[in-house]
């Protein structure tokens, strides 16, 4: 019991190390930097999480996605440098309306503020956030917000409200390790609104969050069930398959609109609910600027490191054809 619990101590500070990694600037600066030395070298590791480096990839590997049973989310990782803030986001912004404009259209965008407008003016994002939800509209689609770091959750819950009642294909994600997020449902949930739930996986202070452990897997179980009791679709976002045993014994399971799993994290145990009979989804990233989708999925599931090293010291073909027949 101890050995487990240690382990579990240690994996838990693996993931803890791999988040602030994650959101070191200095970190994401040398990735970002031209003919980076970083980017090049962790490559053949993020092929395992990122599904393709552009539009048509991504549009190739989801109908393969599709064809097995899978819902799949789009979120893009689009080019961090070279450009101003207001350029970047045009260029984000113009990628989704591009890829709605496909047929089929993604069911679902998972939109981060911080790539459309949000570090120009929060009145940018609010305003391109409107854009995609109305395009998305159209193509029988959701857009869902993604959060980060708790410093943008005002604001983004903010964009929520001010369009939510315009534009019922809104979603939003809530962090389930954050003391705040319990007081945010009951402001958000509401009969057939599509809330995302996470664990969180921005690092934080012991006085905004809890840690992962017992007392987040209950929290997390508890707001799945405050939320479904007011009536949301409410994607259940998680990798632990504890936590997903514990959801099937409340009997949850059979009344989330889906499993999500990010892509290449546990892809056995997703197949598992699959067959299972459940829906299930997949969220997906592609792109170029893959820096905080790579860390934040081995942050997710920390003995995929040794994984992601391996796949560093061949080719990458191997580590995208074992995600690709995983699923």
């Amino acid at each position: 019991m101890n050995h487990e619990m240690s382990q579990r101590a240690l994996l838990e500070a693996a993931a803890e190390g791999l988040r602030r990694l994650a959101g070191d600037a200095r970190c994401r600066t040398a990735f970002a930097a031209p003919s980076s030395a970083l980017r090049d070298m962790l490559s053949p590791a993020a092929r395992r999480y990122v599904l393709a480096s552009d539009r048509a990839g991504f549009l190739e590997q989801a109908a393969r996605l599709r064809s097995r049973g899978y819902r799949v989310s789009a979120e893009f990782a689009g080019p961090d440098q070279g450009a101003t803030d207001a350029v970047r986001a045009e260029h984000v912004v113009e990628e989704h309306l591009r890829l709605l404009d496909h047929e089929p259209a993604p069911d679902r965008i998972g939109l981060d503020l911080s790539r459309i407008g949000l570090a120009h003016s929060a009145e940018a994002a609010l305003r391109n956030v409107g854009r995609l939800a109305a395009a998305a509209a159209l193509r029988g689609s959701e857009v869902v917000l993604l959060v980060e770091g708790s410093e943008d959750i005002d604001t983004v819950l903010a964009v929520h409200d001010a369009l939510a009642t315009r534009y019922d294909n809104l979603g939003i994600t809530l962090q389930a390790h954050l003391h705040r997020t319990g007081d945010d449902a009951m402001a958000v949930a509401g009969p057939g609104r599509t809330i995302r739930l996470v664990m969180g996986s921005s690092p934080e202070p012991p006085d905004v969050a809890l840690a992962r452990g017992p007392a987040l897997d209950d929290r997390y179980l508890d707001l799945a069930e405050l939320l479904l009791d007011r009536g949301v679709e409410l994607s259940l976002a998680t990798q632990d398959a504890e936590v997903l045993a514990a959801a099937q014994e409340r009997g949850l399971l059979e009344h989330v609109q889906d499993i999500e799993m990010l892509y290449g994290v546990r892809p056995e145990l997703l197949r598992r609910h699959r067959v299972a009979g459940r829906t299930c989804r997949i969220h997906a990233t592609y792109g170029v600027n893959w820096w905080l989708p790579l860390l934040r999925r081995l942050a997710d599931n920390p003995p995929m490191v040794l994984n992601a090293l391996a796949d560093i010291g061949r080719d990458r073909e191997p580590a995208e054809a074992a995600a690709h027949q995983a699923y």
